[in-house]
């Protein structure tokens, strides 16, 4: 008897059920067989299932090892449970594989050879299940990700373990990060027709438990001493950071803005200055700069300190330091709210004339100081106090950012003015993800900011081909000849 007639017999009961399945449909008159068709489509899928599962079962036992005596990475490992029964999750269902265990020579912890050379991911799921499980909770709950493999009519993980799948990843990912972001970065090209690279980077309050905690340690010790009022408000949040690096080709004529070619996209948990991000968008950009030297480098960000910090080292000396368009307007309008109220058509119609000003005309950012500054001398008196108070803020503001902001120029140039990518990016990446109703986060956000990150700079991919290969490892088994041993690399089962 041949291996392909063996392996037929062994899926006997699997195809049988299958035929049986398909043979009562036919036979059945339309009266007498009352199945609707998205009955049969269901009942078909869990046959095949069925199927899908005892190839997958027998397919992954050949991957163990019978050996008494074996190596993995120089240790040596004896044989010490043998046969053992345990379930693994799979894309089409769990199945049921016997396999041995090994433990170190000389005591220590158990290792499976089986799951070692196939790869299997935290003990427990084959890659394409746990790059599954990994996709959906980057853009799931783990209650949605669990529902939906109930949908699917898969026996799928519970939603403990689809939070607890990301973390663990996460966990492997951070430990190899800079080697597998640079391998990442190798595999890509550089568009021929860029013209400009883009740096930007902000961040996006999250719901912290940790910072839920300080939060109400310190509104406790402000009761005590009748300060409460100080730190009434949201609080037990804290910031995610994200950022962006993003190519653009030459502006057309008929473009308002260069257009963007594509983008590499970040997300780190709270972190002290942001450093771990502020090292992804050095490493990003000095990988790109490598081949092409020739590229416009632009620094694009809103007014926040912290941000021009980071922009004002070595690297971007050269750069054209732009701050973001919009949010220049943001600070526009609050100084005409500040001068004619927010209510004021007035006050609406001279932001509306000055931000066309700024914008277009050259040295519009000057004019708009004077502006301010004529203004600011009309309000005078102890009642207009408030209000001049406002004023004079946005007028510092547009003093301390004026070199940065010559949009004329840089739109003669080509040059982006807005940060809309950032901005988005903390939109999609951050928000939509970390801040549903009622989430509050403590160690899982930077598994999921991970996930997004990768997806949305299209690497998801080739991510999860550095991710799954790392699971795996070879083995060595170790054969007698006489008093002599031979160490050979172990085979499939045949």
């Amino acid at each position: 008897m041949n291996d392909n007639t063996s392996l037929t017999i062994q899926y006997l009961a699997s195809f049988a059920k299958l035929e049986r399945f398909l043979t009562s449909r036919r036979e059945s008159s339309t009266k007498e067989y009352k199945m609707s068709f998205e009955e049969f489509e269901v009942t078909l899928s869990q046959v095949a299932h069925e199927i899908e599962n005892e190839i997958k079962a027998d397919e992954l036992a050949r991957y163990d090892v019978k050996a008494t005596t074996i190596s993995v990475e120089g240790k040596v490992f004896v044989k010490c449970l043998e046969n053992e029964n345990k379930r693994y999750m799979t894309a089409s269902g769990s199945i049921s594989v016997e396999r041995n265990l090994y433990r170190p020579q000389g005591g220590g912890k158990s290792i499976c050879p089986l799951e070692l050379r196939a790869g299997i991911v935290e003990g427990r799921y084959t890659p394409v299940m746990a790059r599954q499980v990994a996709y959906m909770m980057g853009n799931m709950t783990s209650v949605e990700t669990s529902k939906l493999f109930e949908e699917l009519n898969i026996e799928g993980p519970s939603s403990s373990s689809c939070d607890r799948l990301p973390k663990l990843i996460s966990e492997k990912w951070e430990k190899n990060r800079e080697n597998w972001e640079n391998a990442l970065r190798e595999q890509e090209i550089i568009p021929v027709e860029a013209a400009i690279v883009a740096v930007s980077l902000d961040g996006v309050m999250v719901p912290d438990k940790d910072g839920q905690r300080e939060a109400k340690k310190k509104r406790k010790e402000a009761t005590k001493k009748n300060l409460s009022k100080q730190y009434s408000g949201p609080a037990g949040y804290k910031e995610v950071g994200c950022g962006t690096v993003t190519l653009y080709t030459e502006k057309q004529k008929e473009d308002k803005a260069p257009p963007r070619l594509e983008t590499a996209r970040y997300g780190r948990a709270p972190e002290y200055k942001k450093q771990t991000l502020t090292e992804q968008l050095d490493a990003e950009l000095a990988s790109i700069l490598s081949v092409r030297q020739d590229l416009i480098l632009v620094a694009i960000a809103d007014g926040a300190e912290e941000n021009w910090r980071y922009f004002d080292r070595p690297i971007y000396k050269e750069a054209v330091k732009i701050v973001d368009f919009g949010h220049a307007c943001e600070h526009l309008r609050e100084a005409m709210a500040a001068y004619k109220g927010k209510m004021s058509t007035t006050g609406r119609a001279e932001y509306e004339k000055l931000k066309v000003i700024l914008r277009d005309q050259d040295g519009g950012v000057e004019t708009v100081i004077e502006q301010l500054t004529s203004i600011e001398r009309k309000l005078k008196g102890k009642k207009n106090k408030r209000r001049r108070e406002l004023l004079h803020a946005e007028l510092i503001y547009f003093t301390n950012q004026k070199d940065r902001m010559y949009y004329a120029e840089y739109q003669k140039r080509g040059l982006p003015i807005g940060s809309g990518v950032i901005e988005a990016t903390c939109k999609t990446l951050a928000t939509q993800r970390l801040k549903r109703s009622g989430m509050s986060w403590r160690d899982g956000k930077q598994a999921i900011l991970t996930i997004r990150s990768l997806q949305q700079s299209n690497r998801w991919q080739r991510a999860w081909t550095l991710m799954s290969a790392s699971y795996i490892g070879d083995v060595t088994c170790f054969r007698n000849h006489g008093h002599l041993q031979e160490l050979v690399p172990a085979k499939l089962v045949a």
